[in-house]
C-alpha cells in the first residue's frame, strides 16, 4: 500500500504547489465584487459576496491561508466603504463586523478540521505500523521461489484487517500461509497476530503438514479463550486458511486447506484450482482433538506459478453486482509467465477497473513463481 502525506504538515494536506491555481480564485473574487460594488449604484451593495472568498478557500487551504483570505475580503470591505464615503454608516458598520465573524468562525473550523486530520493520519500511521509487524513483508526471492504480495484494505481509513500471509524457508523448501479471519476490527487483528505467530515458530521444524495443523489448532484454541484478547465470544471465532510446502527439488507441492478459497496454478498459459478432495474445516471451528486434516499433493513445475488470495478478491463486485472473474481473468494478466510483481500490478489494475475503484472488503494476494534454481 502506498500511503499519502501532507506537503506542508498542517494537517490539511493543501500545498502551494498542489493547489497554487485554486488560490486565484478567491482572490478573484475579491478583486471582481470589489470593482463592481464600487461601480455599482449607490443604492446597489455587492460587499456582502466577499464572505464567498473566505469560506471557498476553506475548502482546500489551511486555516492561515483561509485567514490571510479573510483579512483581504475585509480589507476590501473597508476599501468600498471609504471609496464610497459611507464607512461609519451603520450599514457597512454591520457588513464589516459580520465578514470578521463570519471570517473567524470559518477559521476556527478549518482549525478544528486540520487537528482532526493530524490525529488520523496519527492513527494511520500507527495502524500502518502494526500492519508491518503483523504482516511481515515477504522477501522477493525465497530458495528457487520468486514472490511477490499486496494488501488492498477495503476501505482508506483502515490499514489493518484479518487478512494474513507468512513464508517460512526450511532446510529443503518454503512453507507459506494465506488465511482470512472472521470479522473485522482489534479482535481479527489479535486472531490474525495469533495464527501468524504460531506459524512462524512452528513451520520451520518441518512437521507433516497435518501436524503442524493440529498445532496451529491448538495455539489458536488456547488464545481465543484467554481473557485479554479484544472481541466478543470465541466460539465465534474462526480462520479460512491455506497451508502450502513447496519442497526446493520436487516438482509439487502439498496444501492443507482448512475452508479457504483455493489457489491457483498457472501452466503453460492454463488456470487450474487446486481444490482439495476435502476442505478441512476452518482453524477454531473444532476442539483441537476433534480436528481431522490432510494434505493433497499437486504438480509445481519451474516457470509454474502460484496465486494464494482471499476471498475480498473474488467477492468483488462490479456496479451489476457481478463477482470478480479472477480464475478467467488470470491468463490475461500473467502472459509468458510473468514475474509475480508484474502479475499482482496488472492483477490490481484489472480489479480496480472491475470494482470502480472501490473494494466491499479487505484483499490479500501472493504470487509465487518456480524458477527451478535451488
Amino acid at each position: 500500500m502506498r500511503f499519502s502525506r501532507s506537503r506542508d504538515g498542517d494537517g490539511t494536506g493543501w500545498s502551494w504547489q498542489a493547489n497554487r491555481g485554486l488560490v486565484a480564485v478567491p482572490i478573484a473574487l475579491i478583486v471582481v465584487i470589489t470593482v463592481a460594488d464600487v461601480l455599482a449604484p449607490q443604492e446597489v451593495h455587492l460587499g456582502p459576496l466577499l464572505v464567498v472568498a473566505p469560506a471557498l478557500t476553506a475548502s482546500f487551504g489551511s486555516s492561515r491561508l483561509t485567514a490571510l483570505v479573510g483579512f483581504l475580503a475585509t480589507a476590501a470591505l473597508f476599501t468600498i466603504s471609504a471609496v464610497r464615503n459611507s464607512i461609519f454608516t451603520s450599514n457597512h458598520e454591520s457588513q464589516i463586523i459580520a465578514l470578521i465573524v463570519i471570517s473567524a468562525f470559518t477559521v476556527f473550523f478549518c482549525r478544528l478540521r486540520e487537528r482532526h486530520s493530524a490525529e488520523l493520519r496519527q492513527v494511520r500511521s500507527v495502524a500502518e505500523a502494526a500492519q508491518q509487524v503483523v504482516l511481515q513483508p515477504l522477501p522477493e526471492r525465497i530458495g528457487p521461489l520468486s514472490v511477490a504480495f499486496r494488501y488492498e484494505a477495503a476501505a482508506d481509513q483502515a490499514r489493518i484487517g484479518g487478512d494474513l500471509y507468512a513464508a517460512v524457508r526450511t532446510r529443503h523448501g518454503t512453507r507459506l500461509l494465506i488465511g482470512d479471519v472472521r470479522g473485522k476490527g482489534l479482535a481479527a487483528v489479535d486472531d490474525a497476530d495469533l495464527l501468524l505467530g504460531a506459524f512462524r515458530s512452528a513451520a520451520h521444524r518441518e512437521l507433516p503438514l497435518a501436524a503442524l495443523h493440529l498445532e496451529l489448532e491448538a495455539i489458536v484454541a488456547w488464545g481465543l479463550t484467554q481473557p485479554n484478547r479484544h472481541g466478543g465470544d470465541p466460539r465465534e471465532s474462526f480462520i479460512t486458511a491455506a497451508l502450502i510446502d513447496i519442497p526446493d527439488r520436487e516438482p509439487r507441492i502439498s496444501i492443507l486447506n482448512s475452508g479457504h478459497p483455493a489457489p491457483l496454478r498457472l501452466h503453460g498459459g492454463r488456470v487450474t484450482a487446486l481444490v482439495p478432495r476435502r476442505y478441512s474445516p476452518p482453524i477454531g471451528i473444532l476442539p483441537p482433538e476433534d480436528a481431522d486434516a490432510a494434505a493433497d499433493v499437486f504438480a509445481f513445475e519451474p516457470g509454474d506459478t502460484l496465486l494464494l488470495y482471499t476471498d475480498g478478491v473474488t467477492e468483488a463486485r462490479d456496479l451489476a453486482g457481478t463477482f470478480y472473474p479472477l480464475t478467467d481473468r488470470l491468463p490475461d494478466l500473467a502472459p509468458g509467465g510473468a514475474h509475480p510483481v508484474d502479475l499482482l500490478a496488472a492483477l490490481r489494475t484489472d480489479l480496480m477497473r472491475h470494482t470502480a475503484g472501490s473494494l466491499d472488503d479487505d484483499a490479500a494476494v501472493v504470487a509465487v513463481r518456480h524458477d527451478g534454481r535451488p
